[in-house]
């Protein structure tokens, strides 16, 4: 959803649950650049806007110009079998069929509907038409927060799609899943993103609320420790990578079974097989994490970089931005949007 004119420098901020993470990127003909980038932990929801003025004061971007994503119950996505209809109609002829999709008020959310090109499982005349419906408060609440740090509000994206815009920029990742259909896993501290897209099309997506939080409590719970102390061994693990692994286990277990059910639902869904599986996002380091996943998917399963389409500034920090670039997926994604 646009709200404002295009620029060729963006400012993607994902407001995490736990954290609020940004990338500025700067569009230069056909390339993206990196020319910013922070993340500050959130101490707890309330503090979101301090946290944010907090991420300004240190950073030090240059632009005010941002795009941010919403996620969460609030955010209904539907992917539809249509009679095809002209591009033009779409708007009209979606506020018809919306009633029968959306569990709200269509006078309390924000409609929008994206044709899909050579969606699999569509039949003669007919279209995959993706539909977005967002309540309208959390648009607002979202826009308000923005504005309130000092910052025009470009984009309003969902986090799903913002993770495929990463994707698609290109890198070797991108050409590695070249003409196949793929998973795009997002592991965040409270839910965990699935996103099956081919090329720059999303063909299904989910929010799995099983995230970083339930492995860091398992970190503690073996370990004895308090909640912020398994964190710091989750990040840190040094020489104790075997134990975390053990420990963590049954809750990456737990999380790739949800996911694995994503799978099976797409997949007898659409008679279309999901080949790879690419993992990012702040939970994606832990130890053990890649190779359970690929036992339960039993398809070839990685981990990648978010950032890998784009160009870097020679005057950023690269080996802080490599480390944090795990958790940048969906900020990134939202840069992305610059000047397109």
């Amino acid at each position: 959803m646009a709200l404002f004119r295009r620029t060729p420098t963006l400012l993607g901020i994902d407001l995490g649950s736990e954290s609020i993470k940004a990338v500025e990127a700067i569009r230069e003909k056909d390339r993206l650049r990196v020319v910013g980038f922070g993340k500050v932990e959130l101490p707890s929801p309330e503090a979101r806007a301090d946290a944010l003025n907090d991420l300004l004061k240190h950073c030090s971007f240059k632009t005010r110009r941002v795009a941010t994503s919403v996620s969460g119950r609030s955010v209904i996505v539907r992917y539809l079998n249509m009679v095809d209809i002209p591009d033009e109609n779409l708007k009209t002829a979606i506020r018809f069929e919306a009633d029968r999709y959306i569990p709200f008020d269509l006078n309390e959310v924000v409609l929008d509907c994206h044709r899909i090109e050579d969606a699999p499982g569509v039949g003669a005349n007919e279209m995959k038409l993706l539909l977005v419906a967002v309540k309208k408060d959390v648009v607002q609440e979202q826009v308000k927060l923005v504005q309130a740090a000092g910052l025009q509000p470009e984009i309003v994206d969902v986090d799903a799609f913002a993770l495929g815009n990463a994707f698609a920029l290109g890198g070797p990742t991108y050409e590695m899943a070249a003409g196949k259909v793929v998973a795009l896993v997002d592991v965040g501290a409270t839910k965990t993103v699935v996103d099956i897209v081919r090329g720059g099309e999303s063909y299904f997506t989910r929010e799995v609320y099983v995230g970083g939080n339930e492995i860091t409590n398992a970190i503690a719970k073996r370990f004895g420790l308090e909640t912020f102390e398994g964190e710091q061994l989750k990040r840190q693990p040094a020489s104790r990578e075997q134990e975390i692994a053990e420990a963590v286990l049954p809750s990456i277990e737990d999380l790739g079974n949800e996911i694995q059910l994503s799978f099976d639902y797409y997949e007898n869904q659409s008679d279309s097989k999901v080949e790879d599986v690419f993992v990012s996002g702040g939970g994606s380091r832990v130890p053990g994490l890649e190779e359970t996943f690929e036992r339960i998917f039993e398809r070839r399963t990685m981990t990648w970089n978010p950032l890998e389409g784009f160009d870097l500034d020679e005057g950023l920090d690269h080996q802080a931005l490599l480390e944090c670039a795990p958790a940048l997926a969906v900020a990134a994604g939202l840069a992305a949007r610059a000047g397109a």
